[in-house]
Formats: structure tokens, sequence, C-alpha cells
């Protein structure tokens, strides 16, 4: 399996160029938002900052691209208010993707407006594979074929992770379609969040509600301050009931990706993501490698990667999903939620 990997601007500590370089061997994509553009986590930088920014995203960028591996830009802010359909937005998307692809050759643009996608695939063709974002919730045959005409490849609704039943008919469908589908592995946010819409629109307005004289917030999103009122083995269940894939399963999508994205944007630890999933393997506490992670939340506990069960791959993805009449995640939570060893 290779991976998508999302940029980040490099820090004293380590960039995501360096990361690359590393694990050359696995990494196939890195995927990465431009300049102070709207996207589906926090802008790299202000407006003031732009110019400068861009630069040196574009330097680092081009050794990346020179190392063989492909570059995905993301347009995939989940609003753009009153600008969604507008000209201007038109002009500096099609600007922004024609200099991109010029001096980067980008492959893709993944982006959860099916009017953007509708502009990218009239000016560039095939030149440029337009994704439908993760956060659009692609999960059925319906949905895509409702965005056909514009979208080249999918990233599959999370819930749908660990369904492999839905998982082959998407598959097929794509196949047969000339269309990609694509995963994402590691995100930590909850399945079916009810927050998910008012956080993502939080989110791509970023940037204006900074300005405001704002309500103050204990916690980041809403679904943190649900999950800090919750007992914390009902904590630890409601994070194992989600969609991410331990590193030591990866395995069991290979027949049906040939690449996965991984969560890497905003984590504060990417490089032990990229290893984990490498290798296939993970010996820390699972939350640490998941996007978000809540590991604040459990007040120094752990879910131990360790000490998953040995069914927990079988059982996680032939279940009915039917969480509230079936104990197994609580099982599981009462035995893998421990103190660190070390």
């Amino acid at each position: 399996m290779k991976f998508s990997i999302g940029y980040q601007l490099p820090d004293e500590l380590d960039s995501t160029l360096d990361i690359c370089r590393d694990h050359a061997a696995a990494v196939s994509e890195v995927y990465f938002p431009w300049g102070n553009e709207p996207s589906g986590r926090s802008a790299l930088c202000g407006a003031d900052e732009k110019g400068e920014v861009e630069s040196f995203q574009l330097a680092e960028l081009k050794e990346i691209r020179a190392l063989g591996i492909r570059l995905a830009l993301l347009l995939n802010a989940n609003c753009y208010g009153e600008q969604a359909v507008s000209q201007k937005t038109r002009d500096r998307i099609l600007s922004a993707a024609d200099k991109l692809k010029r001096e980067l050759d980008i492959g893709s643009v993944t982006t959860a407006s099916p009017f953007l996608a509708y502009i990218l695939k009239q000016e560039f063709g095939a030149d440029i594979a337009v994704r439908a974002s993760v956060n659009m919730r692609v999960g059925t045959v319906d949905a895509m074929e409702q965005l056909a005409e514009c979208f080249d490849g999918y990233y599959m609704q999370r819930e749908k992770n660990r369904d492999f039943a839905a998982i082959r008919t998407l598959k097929q469908w794509c196949d047969g379609r000339n269309k990609t589908l694509h995963l994402l592995v590691n995100s930590g946010c909850m399945r079916y969040c009810a927050f998910q819409t008012f956080h993502d629109n939080m989110v791509a307005h970023e940037s204006g509600i900074v300005e405001q004289k704002n309500m103050p917030l204990r916690f980041p999103s809403p679904c943190w301050d649900y999950l800090s009122g919750l007992p914390q083995k009902k904590a630890a269940e409601n994070y194992l009931h989600s969609t991410w894939i331990r590193p030591e399963d990866i395995v069991h999508y290979e027949p049906y990706f040939a690449e996965a994205k991984l969560a890497t944007r905003m984590h504060q630890r990417p490089r032990m993501v990229v290893a984990a999933y490498a290798r296939g393997r993970f010996t820390g506490n699972m939350m640490d490698l998941t996007e978000p992670s809540y590991s604040t939340l459990f007040r120094g506990k752990i879910l131990d990667n360790t000490l998953f069960p040995k069914d927990w791959f079988e059982k996680t993805s032939q279940c009915d999903k039917n969480c509230a009449a079936c104990g197994y995640c609580a099982c599981v939570a009462e035995a893998v939620l421990t103190e660190p060893r070390f």
C-alpha cells in the first residue's frame, strides 16, 4: 500500500519534504492547501503572509515533486458563502490551478464544491483529475452517479471504511466507469458525527470568525464537548465505533485501494503516523495516530494498540453496525484502555 500524506509548513523539528525523503518507498502523493485559500482545515497563513508562504510552498513542493511524488491540490472548504458560484471565485481558482499545473505539474484537485469541480473539468479536462472530498460523504452508487459529470474520483464516506460489502459495490461501479475510489484511513472523527457540517462551515470561515468577538470555547469543536461529558470507558467505546483503520489491518484494503490517504496535515507527529502505516504495525496509543486524537480527554489513559483482540478486524468489518444492541466495543474498551507502560 502506498500513502497520500498532508503537507505542513516545516518547523524546527521536521518537514513534509524530509518525511517524503525518508519514506520515499511508501509515499506516493502529497496533498496540500494553497496559501490562505480556505480548505477543510485551518489555512496555512493569513492574507498578509500569502505571498511569502506561497513562494516557500512552491519551492518546497517542487523538491517533493522531483522525488517522483505526485501532488494534489486541496480546495475542500465546505462553504464559500456568498462567493460560492461567483465569477470572482472562478477566476481565482482557475488562476491558482493553472499556476500550480505549470510550475508543479499537479495531478489532481480534491474539492467539496461541485461548482469548482465543474469549472476545473471544463478548463483542464483530463489533465487534472478532480476528486470528491471525503467531506461530501459520498457513500452510495446513487451519489457517485449524481456527481459523475464533473468528478473523476471519490473519497469514500468514512462510515463505509469498515463495510466491505459497500466497498466492493463502490469499487465495482468505479472500475466500470473509469473512475477512481479513494480511502481516508485515520480520521478520529466520530462516526456519523452530528456536528460535522457545523464544524466544517466554521473552519471554512475561520479567517472571518477570528475577527469577531466570539463566545469562549472549552474545546476546538463541539464533538470534544460531547466526549468530555461521557464516562471515560463510554468515551473510549465511542472512539472505537469510529472509522479509523489500524496499521495492522491496512493490508486487507489492498485489493480495493492502491493508495490510502493519511490525515497528517494538522497532526503534531506526522512522521510517526506515516511510519506506523508504512510498517503495518504500531505499539503505542491508537489515539495518537488519528486526527483528531482526543487523547487529552482521557487524563493519562491510552488505548494500547498492542492489546486489541485478534478478532478486531473480523468483528468490526462484518458487524451490522447496530451498536446499541452489541457489546463488543465495550468489551474491547475494557481491555485496551490502560495506563501507559512507559
